[in-house]
Parts: C-alpha cells; sequence; structure tokens
C-alpha cells in the first residue's frame, strides 16, 4: 500500500507524521486574520494582502520569495530555500505565534491511492446486475433510464490523462495543468493548458535526490486515464470497456506528478473545475458538476482544504473522494463537510481488506481485489507513454469514479439537484449491506475483508438503477429553509423549515438542521425542530443545512446561506462597535457614581 504525506494542522502536532517533517516543503498555507475594518462580505486588496504577509514573514524571521492566493482565505508564502525537519517545523512555530496568523500549514505532497494489483480478471463485474456478484452496480437497469448528458461534465483531478487513449475519443474537455513545481511535473514545464500524462515514475536515480528520497519507486500509473474510463469511455462502439455515464464528459484537470500532488496545487485545481477563478489561469468554460478526488492523506482536515470545498460546493459542485487505503479511520478530504466519501467492497459486498472505514464513510463501492479488480484504460509505459491499452487495478481509488459516474447520471435525469441532494438520493437508494455468514463484523476488524453496516460503512452498496430513478423521484419529501436576511454578528436569527412537504401519501417524521460551513462553533438551539434559531458568535458568511426525512426513510436536503456582518458604529466620529457601547456604560456607571455621592 502507498504511505502517505499528512499536512500540518493548528491545534494538533506541528507536523502529522514522521514522513511529512523529512519531505523538503517550499511552501506554506497561511491564513492571516481578518482586518478588524473589514466585514464577511469585504475581501482584502491583493497588495494589501500580500504587503501585510510579508510583514508577517519578516516579523517571524521567515524567508519571503513570493506570494499567492489559494482559496478564499488562505495565502501561500513561497520561501527562498525548502526546509524540512527540525528547520520546517520551527518556521511553522514562529509565523503561528505571530498575532496577525490564524493558522499556517506546509505546502505537502498529497498521494494517489491506487493499491497496486496482479491483472488476472478483465471483465467488468461491477457493472453488471448483483446477481452473481452481491457488489455489482446493476448498471444495465440504469441505462435503460439513461446513459447521460454531454451537458453533464466531470472533473477527473489526478495525474493527467492520455489525451489519445482512442476509448475517450469525443469525450473529453478542454482541460488544465496546474502541477506548479518543474521538478514534480515531468513534462518540463509549470502550469499550462496541457492536462495530458506524462508519467509518474519514481526511480532509483530520483530517490536520490532530496525531493524524491522519502517516494517509493514505482512505476507510471496511468492513474487518471483508469479514471477517466471507469466514468465516461467511449461505449457502444465496438471497442474497449463501457463508460458508466455513455454521454457525460470529462474534465481532465492535472494536480500531481511524480510522487504526488502540492496541497496548494489540488485545491487550486479543485476550484479551477468548478469554474472559480484561480490567479494565472485562464478561465474554465465548462465547469464541472462532478469532481472525482482520488488522493488523499492520513492528516485530519485542515481549514484551507474545508474552505475550498465550502467554495466548490457553493458554486453547485459536489465533490466525489476515494475513502483511502490504510483500512482505518479516513483522513482528508474523506473528513471533510460536504463530500461523499467512498469506501471499496469486494465482489461478496465485505468491505475490502485495505479500504478505510467508519461514520465518515458515505456509501460503498466495488474496489477490486487481487482476484477480482477492476478493469479500464491504461498504458503500457513503464514510464514514458507506451501504447494505450487496458489494464486491471485495485483501490479505493477506483471506487470512488463508481459514484462520481452514477451521479453523473443523476444530473442527466434531474439537473436541478444540489450537491447534497445528490449525496442523500443516492445513500437513500443504496442496497443493504449484505453479512457473509462466518465473516468478522468491520468494528471488531478492519484489516480483514469484514461485514460492513451503516456506521462502518455508509449508507449501503451504490446501486446506479435505484440512484437514477430516486433522482427523477416526486416520491421524495421537499425541505425548505425560509431565507434570513443579514444580521450582526453575536445576533440569533431564526431556522424556519414550516414551508417544507411531504410527497403524496407521506408525511415528515424528522427535521434536522446543522452547520454546513461558516465560522466553527455556531449554536442551534434545537437542531431536532423544523422551526428553531441560531446564534452567530463572529462576522461570517454561515451555511446550514435542513435535512426532512419521510416515514418511508426517504429524505431532502436544503442549505440555507446565511451572512453575519462586523458590528458598526451607531454614533457619529470616534470609536466603533463594542468599543463605543462600553465607553457608553462606563459613562453612565459615573454619573450614577456622582449623583449617589450628591444625594
Amino acid at each position: 500500500m502507498l504511505k502517505f504525506i499528512a499536512a500540518a494542522l493548528l491545534a494538533v502536532p506541528l507536523l502529522a507524521s514522521a514522513q511529512a517533517s523529512q519531505e523538503p516543503v517550499r511552501n506554506l498555507i497561511v491564513r492571516l486574520k481578518p482586518q478588524a475594518e473589514s466585514t464577511a462580505s469585504a475581501r482584502e486588496a491583493p497588495q494589501a494582502a500580500r504587503e501585510r504577509l510579508r510583514a508577517v514573514a519578516t516579523s517571524a524571521g521567515v524567508g519571503f520569495e513570493d506570494e499567492r492566493p489559494v482559496g478564499r482565505q488562505h495565502r501561500l508564502l513561497r520561501m527562498p530555500a525548502a526546509q524540512s525537519g527540525a528547520e520546517l517545523e520551527a518556521t511553522v512555530r514562529r509565523l503561528r505565534l505571530n498575532a496577525d496568523v490564524l493558522d499556517v500549514e506546509p505546502d505537502v505532497r498529497v498521494r494517489r491511492l491506487a493499491v497496486p494489483s496482479d491483472p488476472d480478471y478483465a471483465q467488468q463485474w461491477h457493472l453488471q446486475p448483483p446477481t452473481t456478484y452481491a457488489a455489482a452496480m446493476n448498471m444495465p437497469a440504469a441505462w435503460d433510464v439513461t446513459t447521460g448528458s454531454a451537458s453533464v461534465v466531470v472533473a477527473v483531478l489526478d495525474v493527467g490523462v492520455r489525451l489519445n487513449h482512442p476509448d475517450l475519443t469525443g469525450r473529453l474537455v478542454a482541460g488544465y495543468d496546474f502541477v506548479s513545481e518543474v521538478e514534480y511535473s515531468n513534462d518540463g514545464n509549470g502550469r499550462d493548458a496541457d492536462p495530458s500524462d506524462p508519467g509518474d515514475w519514481v526511480d532509483a536515480a530520483d530517490k536520490r535526490s532530496p525531493l524524491f528520497s522519502t517516494c517509493g519507486e514505482e512505476r507510471s500509473s496511468w492513474h487518471g486515464t483508469f479514471i477517466a474510463g471507469q466514468i465516461a469511455a467511449a461505449t457502444n462502439n465496438g471497442l474497449g470497456v463501457a463508460g458508466i455515464a455513455w454521454q457525460g464528459r470529462i474534465l481532465p484537470v492535472r494536480i500531481a506528478g511524480k510522487c504526488g500532488a502540492l496541497l496548494s496545487d489540488l485545491l487550486d485545481g479543485m476550484r479551477w473545475a468548478a469554474g472559480l477563478a484561480v490567479d494565472g489561469a485562464p478561465t474554465n468554460t465548462t465547469p464541472a458538476r462532478i469532481l472525482n478526488l482520488s488522493f488523499g492523506g492520513d492528516a485530519a482536515c485542515s481549514p484551507s482544504y474545508q474552505d475550498v470545498i465550502d467554495e466548490i460546493t457553493e458554486a453547485g459542485a459536489l465533490l466525489v473522494v476515494a475513502a483511502g487505503n490504510e483500512a482505518g479511520a479516513v483522513g482528508r478530504p474523506a473528513d471533510c463537510n460536504g463530500v461523499l466519501a467512498v469506501g471499496a467492497v469486494q465482489e461478496d459486498g465485505r468491505k475490502t481488506a485495505y479500504s478505510n472505514y467508519g461514520a465518515r464513510v458515505g456509501i460503498v463501492a466495488p474496489g477490486g481485489t487481487n482476484t477480482r479488480a477492476i478493469y479500464s484504460l491504461d498504458n503500457s509505459g513503464a514510464t514514458t507513454p507506451g501504447v494505450d491499452t487496458y489494464g486491471l487495478k485495485l483501490g479505493t481509488s477506483f471506487s470512488s469514479p463508481q459514484a462520481a459516474g452514477v451521479a453523473a447520471l443523476m444530473l442527466a435525469v434531474n439537473p436541478a439537484l444540489t450537491p447534497a441532494q445528490l449525496v442523500v438520493r443516492m445513500q437513500d437508494a443504496a442496497r443493504p449491506h449484505v453479512a457473509v455468514a462466518g465473516a468478522l463484523r468491520c468494528s471488531t476488524s478492519g484489516t480483514v475483508p469484514c461485514n460492513c453496516d451503516t456506521s462502518t460503512c455508509g449508507a449501503g452498496l451504490l446501486d446506479g438503477a435505484r440512484a437514477v430513478l430516486a433522482a427523477g423521484s416526486s416520491l421524495v419529501p421537499q425541505a425548505v429553509a425560509a431565507p434570513v436576511a443579514t444580521a450582526p454578528a453575536g445576533s440569533t436569527v431564526a431556522l424556519n423549515g414550516n414551508a417544507s412537504t411531504a410527497s403524496t401519501g407521506a408525511s415528515i417524521v424528522a427535521y434536522r438542521w446543522a452547520q454546513v460551513s461558516g465560522p466553527a462553533n455556531a449554536t442551534i438551539a434545537n437542531a431536532a425542530s423544523a422551526n428553531t434559531s441560531a446564534t452567530l458568535p463572529v462576522a461570517g458568511a454561515y451555511v446550514f443545512s435542513l435535512t426532512v426525512t419521510d416515514n418511508a426513510g426517504r429524505r431532502d436536503v436544503a442549505n440555507l446561506a446565511v451572512t453575519a456582518s462586523a458590528s458598526s458604529s451607531s454614533g457619529g466620529g470616534g470609536g466603533g462597535g463594542a468599543s463605543s457601547w462600553w465607553w457608553g456604560v462606563a459613562l453612565w456607571a459615573l454619573a450614577l457614581l456622582a449623583w449617589r455621592r450628591r444625594a
């Protein structure tokens, strides 16, 4: 199995793994505290932010070579030279101690989640009806309803794609290469408009360089090409394999080269794929509604990661991610809010020996084993590209695109579905987990094939046909969250779901409010009530969700965006907000004291 790089996080040990502390890091991702005069809707001017970051670096004794934005709140600080080990830890510590800094994390490499396999079975068993194999996804019945839509774009954020593979003819839209460091890129340059995969091998010569000393020797993976084929290989063309979304299109976004992806490149790639602006990159004219990311790490979700996920979700894109292959708890991005984390099951429905599991897994899909793996597009090259061909692989990397492809079919049936609605309808349509006689439960052992339940492997087994029918069904309740006007920070706002309705012949039996994004620690008075309230402790953009459930177990979800504005002065001149209020209280106290003395 691959060993993953972890990122440093605030309020946890400075560097989350020994490997992370060994890897040379040249960039740091920094979030500065908002300026006192800024509000939730106003962003700091780029030049002002640049100079403030430079001042912070100088104060902390950290070299400053350049900087750029990462998402809407973080900035990338580029140091003159790479650091590692104790030197890097000391640099991060000094920056974190600066009064103007909220959080800092090294811009580490994030590894792809593939697991090597032996190619000994070459049929797409995972797409077939679940008669022979309990975990099969029942795609023929889904294709009877829809084969997808050319207007639905799925982004593959990966090592690039072999653009000329004959089974991708007509399936690709123009992508981009976000690999910024030439040393890792393997194509001789940095960011450009060519998202093709030049190979991501690491050999003995590479390992003699400090840049790759912590990487394992491996041949090129052709990881992104394999995933693109799973989602939307040309189908019904008398060639190769079938994709899940026959008419869907793939947006290739190259975020990784040798030994993985820099976190900043990955985050920029996510934003661009969803149609958001990225400095130095052209406008994405074909934004994706679904993003597949089969990369991950053993650190917890970090502020920069969550911030970008919140942005792309607000833009209407669902991030589908692999749960990971360490047979333990999920790490980022699978533990972030707002994603669909997909675990892997083998053909009999048991969790595979390698798949991560736990409460953060949303659903499970076929991931394959050494004896029955997943079949898709490949390339014969051990290093540089060879002949475009087909092959077998296994891992949660290849479970995730199964769900991404099904989500694309769901959008073809109902383009109005939000990311949250896609998730709940896919989960509600899942088949129940199976129990293989004599197998251990995953709660007692995760390192061997084990029987899943909803607490360890999500809602159930992905079923393409049932998910497509659920996407177009009117037999679901409708969650409706009443809009809320901008309110001052520290105030309490109403959360009103009374307008939600049940489907014909059913009734709503449960309401659940939750905070989806925004500043932490918003307080919901009664999360299980249709009509309740939330307290917004600080200024910022908050998003709450309302999930309603009917008496047949069907759900719908609606999001509610609420802006809390910074306090402002109510009088002319002088200080503002809270300080003016306290000054007024002090004056009244002095006046009262004087009156008592006179009395």
